[in-house]
């Protein structure tokens, strides 16, 4: 047991967890242990201060446990949080924080901008979302537009039970996906319900294929 590093202790303990909610670790100034979800990444590194107004900030401030939600002023994008204190012979020594998504906001439709104006789309007739050229493309059978969130904003936004992100330029709805493909080691193709062909990342592989169940 002596041999074993907190680093990897805490990527132990980190599996034990769901792939939706991200780890923190922090001592009192700075975070020093960090595990990301598929499901939300705020681009924690080691080493950097421990930001106001987060969930680590509010636990180290207070010496207590603290569940909040917080919006996307902080880090750019919403979340949950729950954060624990972490206390050594009666003295501070640091915080854990569990991050995890934050709920949809009860909207069941997403707006987009065409040529010719906007055009409110249902969740359910949404095939998949596309990254590229600094925009979301939204595509929706004979509908196709643009919106002004990221992907990973609409991973937050849009029902995760249909919608999983496959790879860092694409979000796909599972109800539209017709096949699904090997296309080189660990990494697949899927083909929609529009005709069209969305990649699988390798990176995003295990996962998918997780909820998916194959």
């Amino acid at each position: 047991m002596r041999d074993i590093t907190l680093s990897s202790l805490l990527d132990v303990i980190g599996e034990v967890f769901s792939d939706e909610i991200s780890i923190v670790v922090s001592n009192t100034t700075e975070y020093i242990y960090y595990r990301p979800s598929k499901r939300i990444d705020l681009k924690i590194r080691p080493g950097d201060p421990i930001k106001e107004g987060t969930m680590a900030y509010m636990a180290l401030e207070t010496g207590q446990k603290v569940s909040e939600f917080i919006n996307r002023d902080v880090f750019g994008v919403p979340y949950h949080g729950l954060a624990m204190p972490i206390y050594h012979n009666g003295q501070l020594e640091g915080c854990v924080t569990a991050i995890y998504p934050a709920l949809a906001d009860g909207k069941s439709v997403v707006t987009v901008k065409t040529g010719d104006g906007w055009i409110p789309i249902p969740f359910s007739k949404v095939v998949y979302l596309e990254a590229k050229d600094k925009k979301t493309t939204v595509y929706a059978g004979d509908v196709t537009g643009t919106h002004k969130n990221t992907l990973q904003e609409f991973e937050y936004l849009l029902p995760k039970d249909s919608f999983i992100r496959c790879h860092r330029s694409f979000i796909v709805n599972v109800n539209h996906i017709q096949a699904i493909y090997p296309d080189s080691h660990s990494t697949f193709v899927l083909s929609m319900a529009n005709g069209e062909k969305v990649p699988v990342s390798q990176s995003y592989s295990s996962y998918f294929r997780k909820l998916l169940g194959f």
